[in-house]
């Protein structure tokens, strides 16, 4: 008697089971949670059918069609590695080409004065906790997953241990930035955990940070576009590279298991 062949089709309890997995590797929340919303959407545009690699094909030329190079490459990551997790390795498709970019778009990058801007129309403002965010983003490059790093603990000693991605490394904290957390610590009363945190005295999240940054753009004159919070941690690693031209001591600053991530960052 033949065996019956195993049904290769993309549903919610398969979704779950990759998350779970996922989340057993130490994945990142941002990557995770990326993954399943791309994984969601194929299982809508697959709709319960047998999966064949051709459909397959037919759904990354219709994302090609939609959406740019990088969130493309990003669904079919996504899928990709759940046939992976699955043993389904022949349905695997290939990431679309993207061709290297020698500069980095002016319309797309953040400059100096316009950080100085964005800082000083923050605390114009009165919000001293996004101007401090931001300055912290752009003085260590941390990415804002990170945040919850620096705590009034770490201010003290003038380094923060990050965890992120499987990984633990050091972040020095400068000396005038201290100065400032400090005396942001003391406004606030606090003497323990992370700086940065909501009303609620959970830690700040990106979605706090994106909102607040997306007006502080407008009211700073700077264009929305280049106003966000990866944006800075760009900042930081041209400054860095073009100061001290060591792209190795960058790349573990930054937490980056490949030098050429790190590469990107100084173009």
């Amino acid at each position: 008697m033949l065996e019956k062949k195993e049904e290769r089709k993309l549903t919610l309890e398969l979704i779950t089971q990759y998350e779970n997995y996922l989340l057993e590797q130490e994945r990142s929340s941002a990557t995770i949670l990326k993954y399943i919303h791309g994984l969601k959407e194929a299982m809508v545009f697959f709709e319960g059918n047998e999966l064949v690699k051709q459909d397959i094909i037919r759904w990354k030329k219709q994302l090609a069609e939609r959406y740019s190079v990088s969130s493309v490459n990003g669904a079919l990551a996504a899928l990709n590695g759940c046939f992976n997790f699955c043993g389904w390795e022949e349905l695997k498709v290939r990431p679309l080409k993207r061709q290297r970019e020698i500069f980095c778009p002016e319309d797309k990058e953040l400059t100096q004065k316009e950080y100085v801007r964005l800082v000083h129309t923050a605390q114009k403002q009165g919000n001293l906790r996004l101007s401090l965010v931001i300055q912290t983003i752009c003085s260590t490059g941390i990415r804002v997953s990170e945040l919850k790093y620096i705590t009034a603990e770490s201010v003290a000693t003038g380094r923060a241990i990050v965890f992120s991605k499987g990984k633990q490394r050091k972040v020095f904290l400068p000396k005038r930035l201290c100065i400032l957390l400090k005396m942001y610590l003391k406004q606030q009363q606090r003497t323990k955990g992370p700086v940065f945190v909501t009303k609620n005295d959970r830690p700040l999240n990106r979605s706090n940070i994106w909102r607040e940054m997306k007006k502080l753009a407008e009211l700073a004159g700077v264009a929305a576009e280049k106003v966000f919070p990866h944006n800075l941690r760009h900042l930081f690693a041209r400054v860095y590279y073009s100061m001290e031209k060591d792209l190795l001591r960058l790349a573990d600053i930054l937490g980056h298991s490949s030098i050429n991530t790190t590469r990107v960052y100084t173009m």
